[in-house]
């Protein structure tokens, strides 16, 4: 479902497989077990870098998981919109600058996954942003609508994202504020790019607790929203 390899100081996240890599309980378990453990390794000088195989990086919640259990789907959409809370919750709380590498198609979760990063590179041939929640009559989580809130800037952006059901490409996307850069013609060339960036970063040396904690103090509603109070930081840390 996804690995962790640490290269120097760069840590390569990759949602593996060619299937949709759909948020499914045991891929958030996996994400989430991955990205504590690359904390646990960090030193001075580390950076997160996220990928995907294939034509998505992240096509959202497993829904066909939820449906599954007829009577039981709503409790089960429940489940995976609380145990995904902490995935975005760690990725805030990592203490290394982190650069999301998207090689193809990032929806609902999966863009909100891509959007915790620091950093958001897309590709200019293929591969869109979509909330596909207005479309299907899915309300929007509070905590994914913070995060939205905090990490894209103007008004226009959001409701292009959240309220029109837009496939948004990486000219537009990145015309709106919504990521740093879309020039890559392939999987390959997005993620030279983020390496490239990265190796840059880990030159810096940066601190990663202060890091996090900057990083943190920049966006107080969502950490509110997702429950990462000073104080079980400081818990949490120590």
């Amino acid at each position: 479902m996804c690995t962790l390899e640490k290269r120097g100081d760069l840590f390569h996240l990759t949602l593996t497989g060619d299937d949709e890599h759909r948020f499914h309980p045991d891929t958030i378990a996996s994400v989430l077990s991955l990205l504590e453990q690359a904390k646990s390794q960090s030193t001075k000088g580390s950076v997160l870098i996220t990928t995907g195989h294939g034509n998505f990086f992240s096509n959202g919640f497993d829904l066909a998981w939820a449906q599954s259990a007829r009577h039981g789907a709503i409790e089960r959409m429940h489940q995976m919109v609380k145990s995904f809370k902490p995935v975005l919750a760690a990725l805030l709380d990592l203490p290394m600058p982190t650069i999301a590498a998207l090689n193809g198609h990032a929806a609902a979760s999966g863009l909100m996954f891509a959007l915790s990063h620091d950093y958001v590179f897309m590709r200019k041939d293929r591969g869109v942003l979509y909330m596909s929640e207005v479309d299907i009559g899915l309300p929007v989580p509070d905590y994914f609508s913070a995060l939205v809130v905090a990490k894209v800037g103007s008004g226009i952006a959001r409701r292009e994202l959240l309220l029109s059901g837009k496939k948004l490409k990486g000219e537009d996307a990145v015309a709106l504020g919504i990521v740093d850069s879309a020039a890559h013609d392939s999987a390959e060339g997005v993620v030279e790019a983020t390496v490239s960036l990265g190796e840059s970063l880990a030159a810096k040396k940066w601190n990663g607790e202060v890091y996090a904690s900057i990083r943190k103090s920049l966006y107080p509603e969502l950490c509110r929203m997702l429950e990462l109070t000073a104080n079980n930081l400081a818990t949490h840390n120590h």
